[in-house]
């Protein structure tokens, strides 16, 4: 009887559990069923949330370049069909104070449209230097206070001109040997300034801006509690090296943006290649992607004011992924030649899909959970310049997207 008895209590929990599954299986029409069947699907996971994005831009070097015209501005700024959308700006810091003002007239009308101000000092005033020279050298160490009084006066005289700054950084490029503007810094020169003066600046700070992402000029002062306090977010560029994480600063708390790049080679596989750069800071867990010059024959706006190819390639991720968007996890090499990420801010998710390969791909996605019913779709590619196409449906969770050879897609829920 006993043996008898536990049969049948194993026979019925089978049953109910397939009874269970059963129920599960029964699902209300336009819900989520189950990932697609086959390989090379690509899942995204919306209650994966990774890092908070703040935006994509360029810098605009007032002196260096000519200013921008409003024209350009409301390209570089605006999101409609032919503009790129950037929501970032960086400027140059003059040693002379006497030049901060040149900053302000594109400053203030980039402001005005709700960019984020960012600006860097290529080298301290040459008095304050040990060389005496604008070029080389490092700060003197009696002169850390004025220096963030330097610093503090720029941004002073950009906030009383309607361009609030965002964030300075202490230095560009502390680790490049040029013949230009510059200037030295080493890891203890960083983690005194950051603890000791950085407060004094008035606004948040960021640093190191290593010319290749250098972490050791930053890890001594990120490990210091004291200076980490005042670190506003790490700053990098990506000149010889690759993007990768930062386990340290996301320890701590900090964002990391990528805050210069820039590539000479203007043909479509290095456009494409600038694509491929962006989604690879994105799954690094960067904020930010921040080309060099906004109006120059490589950058995003050409000399004459038509957005370039690398203008549109950018565009497909600053035009959808909004500040205050955040990435979420996805299958990011789903396939050969395949690559993407993707974003939300509340119900809106953006997916950006790369395919460098030669010929046309068909991709399928998976949303779990998910009541998105279909997706506007936007590609750049040798011959589209984020052209709008047909767009997408979603059913039960699950969409196929054509993505064109070499090319780059943006998928925007409805």
């Amino acid at each position: 009887m006993k043996r008898g008895f536990q049969f049948t209590w194993r026979f019925l929990r089978v049953i109910g559990s397939v009874s269970i599954l059963l129920i599960a299986g029964c699902t209300k029409k336009g819900s989520v069923t189950g990932p697609p069947t086959g390989t090379g699907s690509a899942a995204v996971y919306l209650d994966s949330t990774q890092q908070i994005i703040r935006g994509f831009g360029a810098a605009n070097i007032v002196g260096w370049r000519p200013d921008m015209t409003p024209a350009q501005i409301q390209t570089a700024f605006g999101t409609g069909p032919g503009q790129l959308g950037f929501t970032i700006m960086r400027l140059r810091i003059p040693p002379d104070s006497m030049e901060f003002a040149v900053n302000v007239p594109s400053a203030k009308s980039a402001y005005s449209m709700g960019v984020t101000i960012i600006a860097t000092p290529w080298t301290p005033p040459a008095w304050m230097k040990s060389n005496g020279s604008l070029i080389g050298g490092t700060l003197n160490t009696n002169e850390y206070a004025a220096y963030a009084a330097h610093l503090k006066s720029f941004a002073d005289t950009m906030s009383a001109n309607g361009a609030p700054i965002y964030a300075v950084s202490v230095q560009n490029e502390p680790d490049a040997n040029v013949g230009y503007e510059s200037c030295f810094w080493n890891a203890a020169q960083f983690l005194t300034f950051m603890k000791n003066n950085a407060a004094s600046v008035g606004v948040p700070v960021f640093m190191p801006e290593s010319m290749n992402f250098n972490h050791s000029l930053s890890d001594a002062a990120l490990s210091d509690a004291g200076a980490a306090a005042n670190i506003a977010f790490v700053g990098g560029h990506l000149y010889g090296t690759s993007p990768s994480k930062y386990p340290l600063a996301a320890a701590v708390g900090k964002e990391v943006w990528m805050t210069e790049y820039l590539d000479l080679d203007t043909t479509w596989a290095a456009n494409l290649e600038t694509a491929r750069s962006i989604n690879d800071c994105m799954l690094s867990q960067m904020s930010a992607y921040v080309w060099w010059y906004i109006v120059r024959y490589y950058g995003p706006i050409g000399e004459n004011d038509a957005v370039t190819k690398r203008g549109y390639v950018m565009s497909q991720y600053a035009r959808f992924v909004r500040p205050g968007f955040y990435r979420v996890s996805a299958t990011a090499n789903p396939q050969a030649n395949v690559f993407l990420t993707a974003y939300k801010n509340g119900p809106k998710v953006v997916i950006v899909a790369l395919n460098t390969g030669a010929s046309p791909v068909d991709q399928k996605f998976y949303i779990p959970n998910s009541t998105i019913v279909s997706f506007e779709t936007y590609a750049t590619s040798a011959g589209k310049n984020c052209l709008q196409g047909s767009g997408v449906t979603v059913s039960g969770g699950t969409f196929t997207a054509t993505l064109d050879p070499s090319s780059v897609t943006t998928l925007v829920s409805n």
